[in-house]
């Protein structure tokens, strides 16, 4: 039976994205595993595996094509000795909604949904591969329920399925219904384009369509502002023991082709101080909060048209070393757009450092479910009165802490931020 392959859910914000290039064409025999095609999410162009085995009989969606809504058809699979001038499988201009879990995942992640019994002589949609499998272990596939598309049954569920069980065993309870993949939130426009335009029609302009991201990036930072409760703490740390403490280390590291760079200080800082003070060490979850254990520090990194907020994980476990080294992988591959989901997801708190573009100070905007940002300026000459009430000269950097109010209150934010100078302040205390 022909079968559409439909366009992946690739992120959780993905509604739609870009067929940027299929690396298969029409008559190839595929496997699971194989890669199909290269799509451009609102993030990246990631690759998209093949879950099932058969022949791509016909490819629906030309390469290059924008703006394809995700779980509509993109291509027909065939199985063997099937014609796909015979299939009855066309594009369909609204495609269902329901399951838009990542299809590469479905093979090796997803755990197979429960085995319900289907109505006496009902069809039953199943692979070739997973009827091979299913008859040489003797697995009824009538009580198996599939997860590849529109429910078919897949060579992972057969693989997971018990012979004992599928015909003697009582109906499983009803699995919990999955969450809803989250989506971004309607875009707040303001003013109609049209109205806009308006205004600027005795002028020269260059009109500028919104691609994925800046589309995400603009959901998102509005909804942002709208439902969060934003508060800010500002303070100053001297960084001249710092620095001091950083050419001493950059100088043994040399031979090992590492640099350490004033950010990784403050990466490791942050990662200690959410250990110190727990409590700032959560996200935002609807009806509740959710603290986490590890420090999971997301750090901004501008590309062209937008940003990413790779996450280092478990920092407060890294050296300062590692935490440079990945730090610099990931901004590598955040410029080029070759990041996977997982490695931009999580974490309860972020960073976002102008300061090497010479800004003092600014206020973030919090990145949900996060339950706090740091904005760090640029470390400048100041004068100072030290200990001794005597004024001398001192590299002050200024930061501020944007915080949801839900979550953390103004002196547990201030806690956390004294924690955080207290590291830079003494930053030898971090490598302890």
């Amino acid at each position: 039976m022909a079968t559409q392959i439909l366009m992946p859910a690739l992120s959780p914000t993905m509604e739609e994205g870009t067929l940027a290039k299929w690396l298969v064409k029409e008559g190839d025999t595929v496997k699971s595993g194989d890669i199909l095609a290269e799509i451009e999410t609102d993030k990246a162009t990631m690759e998209f595996e093949a879950v099932d085995e058969g022949i791509i009989g016909k490819i629906l969606i030309t390469e290059g094509t924008a703006g394809v809504k995700v779980n509509s058809p993109i291509a027909v699979l065939l199985e063997e000795g099937e014609d796909a001038a015979a299939s009855d499988v066309t594009p369909q201009k609204d495609a269902a909604k329901a399951q838009t879990a990542k299809p590469e995942a479905a093979e090796v992640t997803a755990a197979p949904a429960p085995a319900t019994a289907k109505p006496a002589g009902a069809r039953v949609f199943a692979s070739p591969l997973a009827r091979r499998i299913a008859a040489e272990k003797g697995i009824d596939l009538a009580q198996i329920s599939g997860s590849g598309p529109h429910g078919r049954i897949v060579k992972a569920d057969v693989e997971a399925a018990k012979p004992a069980a599928t015909s003697t065993a009582a109906p499983a309870a009803a699995p919990a219904p999955a969450p809803a993949a989250t989506s971004a939130p309607a875009m707040a426009t303001g003013a109609l384009a049209e109205t806009v335009k308006k205004m600027f029609a005795d002028r020269d302009y260059t009109e500028v369509p919104l691609d994925g991201m800046r589309k995400i990036i603009a959901a998102r930072l509005t909804e942002a502002k709208q439902t969060i409760p934003h508060f800010y703490l500002r303070r100053d740390v001297q960084l001249d023991t710092l620095m001091a403490f950083r050419a001493t280390l950059n100088k043994q590291l040399e031979g090992r082709g590492v640099k350490l760079s004033i950010n990784d200080f403050i990466i490791k800082a942050c990662a200690n101080a959410l250990q110190t003070v727990p409590d700032c060490n959560a996200v935002w979850a609807g009806d509740r909060i959710l603290k986490l254990k590890p420090s999971d520090v997301a750090v901004a990194v501008a590309i062209e048209g937008g940003l990413f907020t790779p996450v280092l994980r478990d920092a407060h476990q890294k050296s300062l070393s590692a935490l440079s080294a990945e730090m610099k992988d990931l901004a590598t591959r955040a410029k080029t757009r070759k990041l996977a989901p997982h490695e931009y997801q999580g974490g309860s708190f972020a960073i976002s450092n102008l300061g090497m573009m010479g800004i003092d100070n600014f206020d973030a905007v919090i990145n949900p479910p996060h339950g706090s940002i740091l904005a760090v300026g640029a470390g400048v000459k100041r004068p100072v009165v030290n200990a001794a009430g005597e004024i001398v000269v001192a590299t002050v950097m200024s930061m501020t802490l944007s915080v949801d109010h839900r979550v953390i209150d103004g002196a547990l934010g201030a806690t956390f931020l004294q924690a955080v100078i207290d590291n830079l302040e003494n930053p030898m205390a971090m490598l302890a």
